[in-house]
């Protein structure tokens, strides 16, 4: 294979949107092939990329331009379009959660070690550079042991526009299923241990929408590392003020749109009407362009990690430390390609062979973590964890 990447992309929605600034501006990736059902995000496909789109993901994988298949297809499709595109012999870049279960995690592992190619789980914001950093300090053991992990972001992620499904929690849907894994992945990262068991409760607190809108999670590391889990998508306290206005996608935010995204939904009568208002923000409609690189990094809220002798804040431009005796920030560069990351992972798997951090299996004990806080969420009680000491598999 040469030094760049022919991908295909099964799904051209909302994560796509997201991915594709990294896609287009990193040259080791070459968008070859695209699946989709909508005419439209078709059509503007092979208009800006050339290649082929279909309609269907299981043609696309059987198109031999492919390298690897990028699945962002809605969380239920994982299993099937991953084992889609193993069959093929494509490697796999798959989008959060991993899969709604952990036998499906299991069964996409397995598929993608019996073909022998490398399966990654991302974008995830463990990806992010700022994490990335504070994970080299702690490494570098300047600061002693990881000890505890607070993390702590709010938004108004539930009433973005939605799918049907996306408000029902046996389809994937709320806070736990769709934001949950950034936050674990992120405390996971930084924890470097296996977790032994979470203790969760989970809000239910708008009647109109009537799922898990925020959490709360307490888990426990070997080791001896705590971290919290805190977040919300109740649309009222924004985390980004804590971040000097800069946005989850690295984006400059004006506080002055407070209430913007419960305003959108005025007036939407129906989950037709909405999931209609949904797709008009993915690729391939008219009003909708390409974001534009942003002026800083990615991230997912506050986080703090507190060592034995600092506590690191990872921020969108760099890593705030506060030492025993002075405090100091490590600034980061800002992004020339936003989630470079991911695409750096991905080659070094492909392209020579490193196994990735974020493979299957990571994905797989995540995804465990993530309905163990709904189940301790429903039952009151501690849950256990019995996926998290599993060795890495080497796709």
């Amino acid at each position: 294979m040469t030094g760049v990447i022919r991908l295909g992309v099964a799904g051209l929605g909302r994560a796509f949107m997201l991915m594709l600034p990294t896609f287009a501006r990193d040259p080791r990736i070459r968008l070859v092939a695209a699946a989709d059902p909508r005419p439209p995000a078709r059509a503007r496909f092979t208009q800006e990329f050339g290649g082929h789109a279909y309609e269907s993901v299981a043609e696309m994988c059987a198109d031999p331009a492919i390298d690897a298949v990028y699945v962002a297809t809605p969380h239920e499709m994982h299993v099937e379009h991953v084992r889609l595109a193993v069959a093929h012999g494509r490697h796999v870049l798959v989008e959060k959660p991993m899969a709604l279960t952990v036998a499906d995690c299991a069964a996409m592992v397995a598929a993608a070690d019996a073909a022998g190619v490398h399966l990654l789980v991302g974008h995830s914001h463990s990806f992010d550079l700022p994490y990335l950093r504070t994970r080299a300090l702690i490494a570098g053991g300047a600061f002693g042991r990881v000890r505890m992990i607070t993390a702590l972001n709010y938004t108004d992620f539930l009433y973005r526009p939605r799918r049907p499904e996306e408000l029902d929690t046996a389809q994937g849907g709320g806070a736990v299923a769709n934001q949950a894994a950034h936050q674990v992945d992120v405390v996971r990262l930084f924890a470097n241990a296996p977790a032994r068991s979470v203790r969760a409760a989970a809000g239910v607190w708008d009647p109109a929408r009537p799922i898990e809108g925020a959490y709360t999670a307490f888990l426990d590391f070997e080791g001896g590392v705590a971290a919290s889990l805190t977040y919300s998508g109740y649309g009222r306290f924004d985390t980004d003020e804590l971040c000097g206005w800069i946005g989850e996608m690295g984006q400059e935010r004006d506080p002055a749109a407070y209430g913007e995204a419960r305003r959108r939904l005025r007036g939407v009568k129906s989950g037709a009407e909405e999931a209609a208002l949904r797709d008009r923000r993915g690729y391939g409609e008219a009003n909708v362009s390409v974001p534009k690189p942003p002026a800083a990094h990615n991230h997912f809220g506050l986080i703090v990690v507190s060592c034995e002798r600092a506590d690191l804040r990872p921020l969108p431009t760099g890593v705030m430390i506060f030492g025993e005796e002075e405090r100091r920030f490590d600034p980061l560069p800002a992004p020339a390609i936003p989630r470079a990351e991911v695409i750096d992972e991905l080659a070094a798997a492909i392209l020579d062979g490193t196994p990735p951090l974020h493979s299957g299996t990571w994905g797989l004990a995540t995804v465990e973590i993530c309905q163990a806080m709904l189940a301790s969420a429903r039952e009151g009680r501690e849950m256990p964890l019995v996926h998290q000491k599993e060795k890495a598999s080497c796709r």
